[in-house]
């Protein structure tokens, strides 16, 4: 949970701190000439792109159907301005290194090297045990609870917050998802999706902390609670959507939700005296310390691992520990209840 809170937050952070600024790489006027040429001829040096004779939208001038742009191009929307804006940074950034002058960012992003078409390989990589390691945590939850622990008579398990881990779980996973589909290849679908699964986790993971501190296993007070919240996140998401994706107001609901479901856990933590308290502090804490990596932003390293891709393989610990509690929740709450049962 801990651990994609600090993914919307930073991403919006990183978007807005784009947006002021200047850009010198694109802001070059050889790298501006070396792109509008590339849209004009098609080729950076001796590197030329058939497909720079189709347009951004990918369809095809003045040819049939089946001269059109190739699906797979058309979905990672690999365009003629795409692959001149990537040579010509390339080059550019190859002049530079020879002046001994550092890495610029081009449109707000750090010159990257792809990888069979990857845009940002290692944060990819580890969005994808991110991802992993939540559905280990997910695939071990359910096995303990119905496999492990006892059940009631009608085979459920006697933990009460089984299904809203469940739900958890799975959005978890879908948030790394889009976080990996969006590191490959940054245009506007992957990005709006990449946000909005990230503000739907957040908004989800308040609920649970609310309901989880407070005891609440009342259906009608659980709606009661995560009515408000389901309908403020998903206007939210709405409004990123289909109106404005607003970086800085997107910050500001994500860091407000973030931080409330944070004190939560922490001071829940520390008055319930659970006996896993100390790795959800562990989690808090550690989340906390990670997001340095983030305001410390540097090039990436050799074009590939950035302050972003090293926060991404910080949280795979913590999301190991995250679950862990969990699982230590789950078996604290049904030695208890089994014990009443009795």
């Amino acid at each position: 949970m801990i651990d994609r809170y600090w993914i919307a937050f930073f991403a919006a952070f990183s978007c807005v701190v784009g947006v002021f600024d200047a850009s010198a790489g694109d802001a070059d006027p050889l790298y501006r000439v070396c792109v509008a040429q590339c849209e004009k001829t098609g080729c950076v040096g001796d590197r030329c792109f058939p497909h720079c004779k189709f347009p951004s939208d990918g369809a095809s001038l003045n040819r049939p159907w089946y001269m059109q742009e190739p699906l797979y191009l058309q979905w990672k929307q690999w365009d003629c301005q795409s692959d001149c804006r990537y040579d010509c940074m390339v080059d550019r950034e190859k002049d530079r290194a020879a002046l001994g002058h550092g890495p610029v960012k081009y449109h707000g992003k750090w010159p990257f090297k792809r990888v069979y078409g990857i845009q940002e390989p290692v944060s990819v990589a580890l969005s994808a045990l991110n991802l992993a390691m939540h559905f280990h945590g997910w695939l071990s939850f359910f096995i303990l609870l119905y496999y492990k622990l006892p059940l009631k008579q009608d085979k459920k398990p006697y933990y009460d917050y089984t299904g809203l881990w469940h739900i958890y779980g799975l959005l978890s996973m879908n948030s790394w998802f889009w976080s990996a589909v969006f590191h490959s290849r940054d245009v506007d679908v992957t990005e709006k999706l990449d946000y909005s699964s990230a503000v739907a986790l957040i908004g989800y993971s308040l609920i649970l902390a609310i309901l989880r501190s407070f005891t609440v296993r009342d259906e009608a007070a659980r709606v009661m609670v995560a009515a408000p919240l389901i309908a403020f996140v998903t206007t939210h998401i709405l409004y990123l959507n289909n109106f404005k994706l607003d970086y800085g107001w997107n910050m500001k609901v994500c860091v407000v939700m973030a931080v409330a479901q944070l004190l939560i856990w922490a001071i829940w933590a520390g008055v319930s005296r659970h006996p896993s308290r100390w790795k959800l502090w562990v989690v808090v804490v550690g989340g906390a310390l990670a997001m340095f990596l983030e305001i410390y932003d540097f090039p990436p390293y050799e074009g590939y691992v950035d302050a972003h891709a090293l926060w991404h393989a910080s949280t795979i610990p913590l999301t190991y520990i995250w679950w862990s509690f969990i699982k230590d929740d789950a078996e604290l709450r049904t030695s208890n209840l089994f014990k009443k049962a009795k």
